[in-house]
């Protein structure tokens, strides 16, 4: 397995994130790999760790003062076996290959945890929508889609929402993907809910996430309500988790962004979140106005010098790291541990590093990752696609029962399976081999394609 570690970094040198990602699934799923010699001899590992497809083009626009800007476009498909490639555009200035294959083998473990028929992709570009107009957000998408849209489909690719593409980007997107196909179909999540969107998709990723702390708590004879939680990040993932936690009884002290976070601790009830929510998604600026219209909270910028991160270093009961890669490091792990912490649920992708990870299992922390406890997003987007199809719209209370089903039935598969295999409790084994093992199925099925 080492050997096909070192194979896979020595081809792709520099992809830092997606050495990453390859390495914790290929450690994980050891124990089902020891038991089916024939998945070695099949060379699943080495099929699994290389995408199917990547495409990368150049993204010409012009911005309000007449000018050319040209940015990278990308769009990964990283496993079609259980079905067309799925996974959110990511519109961020630091969006590069190895991120995006990175999110791809995330996003096709994750798919495949919700057990619909979805293979797994990502895809989006450097371009930080950030400080720019709607009619110049408006211009990028469209150029981005003159491109794309040869590449993606209702049965072939269907990207939706991730880091900087929320509703306004997934319209103007799809707008263009309409006029350049000619048709009207469910080649996209994350749409509006007039023109065929989900209820409770922009939820749905926030939402799973507190359901699953929830369903772990109750392992251990505990439940959210009353815990001191923090949350990092300020976008669909984290405030959504923070208005689950919230309606689930407990307290959260923290969100934040890219600048610094606001520590409340009051706590953020429901009229505070969704100050927040306006601050964010409306208004579209700093999670520092926060402290002014709540002048009894603190606001902490980011200070480089640091090689931790202080709202980690607050008492609390449960975190959940919601904001980006690798936010959450060895020293962040101890700190939360020193102050109590009982329970960490990923919201991001891969926000904990290896270190952070091997330190909440030596201490017997609760630890869920993000392909498992984010799984919502994925969910409800098969939902979406399955309601486009027939043409239908369900309740918000039919959607959330079958999200809460499914992050249920996952958080079981994940116990089952990591006892199956020997590590009983460890939710990383029990979530990377469960994906694994329904992905490996259909790919020994399908020969070798």
């Amino acid at each position: 397995m080492q050997a096909i570690i070192d194979q896979v970094k020595a081809r792709t040198p520099g992809e830092i994130e997606f050495h990453q990602a390859i390495q914790e699934v290929m450690e994980a799923v050891r124990p089902a790999l020891d038991k089916n010699p024939a998945y070695r001899k099949a060379k699943i590992l080495e099929r699994i760790a290389e995408p199917e497809v990547v495409t990368i083009f150049r993204v010409p626009w012009l911005d309000d003062r007449g000018e050319v800007q040209v940015n990278t476009g990308f769009r990964i498909g990283m496993n079609s076996a259980l079905g067309p490639y799925q996974g959110g555009l990511r519109f961020h200035p630091s969006v590069n290959l190895s991120i995006l294959k990175f999110l791809s083998v995330e996003q096709m473990l994750r798919n495949a945890l919700t057990t619909m028929p979805l293979g797994g992709g990502k895809g989006g570009a450097d371009f930080d929508p950030k400080g720019k107009s709607d009619t110049e957000v408006m211009h990028f998408c469209q150029a981005y889609m003159a491109t794309l849209f040869r590449h993606i489909g209702p049965n072939t690719d269907i990207p939706g929402e991730d880091i900087g593409v929320g509703a306004r980007e997934i319209g103007y997107l799809f707008g263009m993907y309409k006029k350049l196909q000619n048709e009207f179909s469910g080649a996209f999540t994350g749409k509006n809910l007039s023109w065929g969107g989900s209820l409770m998709r922009p939820e749905a990723a926030g939402y799973s996430v507190a359901y699953f702390a929830a369903e772990m708590l109750a392992t251990r004879h505990q439940r959210l309500e009353d815990k001191r939680c923090l949350v990092s990040g300020s976008g669909n993932v984290a405030l959504y988790a923070a208005e689950k936690i919230i309606e689930l009884g407990g307290k959260v002290l923290t969100l934040s962004d890219s600048d610094g976070y606001i520590y409340d601790e009051e706590g953020i009830d429901r009229e505070k979140l969704a100050f927040v929510k306006n601050l964010k998604t409306i208004r579209r600026t700093r999670i520092r106005e926060y402290v002014r219209e709540y002048p009894q909270a603190s606001y902490t910028p980011v200070d480089p010098r640091l090689n931790y991160n202080p709202l980690w270093n607050h008492w609390a009961d449960c975190a959940f790291p919601c904001a980006t890669q690798n936010e959450l490091n060895e020293e962040d792990a101890y700190h939360l541990i020193n102050q109590g912490i009982k329970a960490v649920t990923e919201g991001a992708d891969m926000p904990c590093t290896r270190e952070a990870i091997r330190i909440f299992r030596e201490k017997n922390i609760l630890y869920a990752p993000g392909k498992a406890a984010s799984v919502g997003g994925a969910a409800v987007a098969g939902l979406e696609m399955a309601q486009n199809s027939m043409r239908l719209e369900w309740t918000r209370d039919e959607v959330d029962s079958r999200l809460q089903s499914i992050v249920k039935t996952i958080h079981q598969n994940c116990v089952d399976v990591a006892a199956a295999h020997g590590a009983p409790g460890n939710y990383q084994i029990g979530a990377n081999i469960a994906g694994f093992l329904r992905i490996v199925s259909a790919m020994m099925d399908q020969g070798v394609i």
